[in-house]
């Protein structure tokens, strides 16, 4: 590696055959190119390409491109947070929504990453913090969502719910989700969360089937702050950020969740209208009718695997 070489990060779901032969394509296109690409140290033994360095967390990154489908690129979010490096995701999974291209774009996305030819758009990202007997025992934070559920299957848990400082109300429930717009299509919108467009700057609360007659998922201003309060009668709870990272939650505990101050930098290669992306991702039905707009143009549908 030469001073002042460009230098990319690769995270790789290297469990999926697919993937890992993307990124391997992808590794040769970028060296080709004199781009130096790095990995973390069990992935790069699995790509087994000459030249991929190993990342030890201390190299100046130009982008953090990610090969898989959204769990891999919100473990990549991780990294590309850390060092506030645009992210840039490739889906080799399913829906793929964080991802920016699909596996078949891989050609436009080497030319892209090669001429520098992207956007970065800031993310809304949430922190957590819980206290456990008074004190604070954890800190992290989450791209999609921060969900508290219940540990054990047979039992709901019973939780307080307040905004900025006022009693909102108390819920037995499976869990809670604090979701961001970006974590709107994800774990929140299963649960029966609205869908949200990225650029609204809000936070969303979402009940996980609760016994209670004001149980409707709610959108928050986004200064404020969502505190959960796992009461002294409940179940014990567990936490999780993403899906990814756990907590066991014992009752009387307290989750505070607020906006973080550092979002999560996301490449985009196009400027795809969101609601095109929702077309693709979902396959929705925009086709069979027609609409006079007064001389406006038809509607066109989004390209296969256009991304969001």
């Amino acid at each position: 590696m030469t001073e002042g070489q460009r230098q990319i990060l690769l995270v790789t779901h290297t469990g999926r055959t697919s993937a890992t032969e993307t990124a391997r394509r992808l590794v040769t296109r970028l060296q080709s190119e004199g781009i130096a690409v790095l990995a973390p140290a069990s992935e790069a033994a699995e790509l087994a390409v000459s030249g991929v360095g190993v990342w030890s967390g201390d190299e100046t990154i130009e982008l953090v491109v990610v090969v898989g489908g959204d769990g891999t690129i919100l473990r990549g979010a991780e990294l590309a947070r850390a060092g506030r490096t645009p992210l840039l995701g490739i889906n080799v999974g399913r829906v793929g929504f964080l991802a920016e291209a699909e596996q078949h774009d891989l050609d436009r996305v080497a030319e892209q990453i090669v001429a520098r030819d992207y956007s970065v758009e800031p993310r809304v990202a949430v922190e957590v913090e819980v206290e456990i007997d008074g004190e604070v025992h954890h800190r992290h934070w989450a791209l999609n969502e921060i969900a508290v559920e219940k540990a054990a299957r047979a039992r709901m848990i019973e939780v307080g719910i307040e905004v900025d400082g006022r009693r909102l109300s108390r819920w037995g429930c499976d869990g809670v989700l604090c979701a961001t717009p970006t974590g709107s299509t994800a774990y929140a919108f299963s649960a029966g969360g609205p869908v949200v467009w990225p650029d609204v700057d809000a936070l969303l609360l979402v009940p996980l089937s609760a016994h209670a007659l004001f149980a409707r998922p709610l959108v928050i201003a986004p200064t404020s702050v969502i505190r959960i309060d796992l009461l002294a009668m409940s179940a014990p709870a567990v936490l999780s950020a993403d899906g990814r990272r756990g907590l066991d939650l014992p009752p009387g505990s307290t989750v505070s969740v607020r906006r973080s101050d550092e979002a999560v930098p996301l490449a985009r290669l196009e400027q795809t209208p969101f609601t095109e992306r929702l077309v693709a991702k979902f396959a929705l039905p925009v086709q069979g009718w027609t609409v006079d707009r007064g001389g406006s143009r038809p509607h066109r549908p989004p390209e296969a695997g256009s991304a969001q």
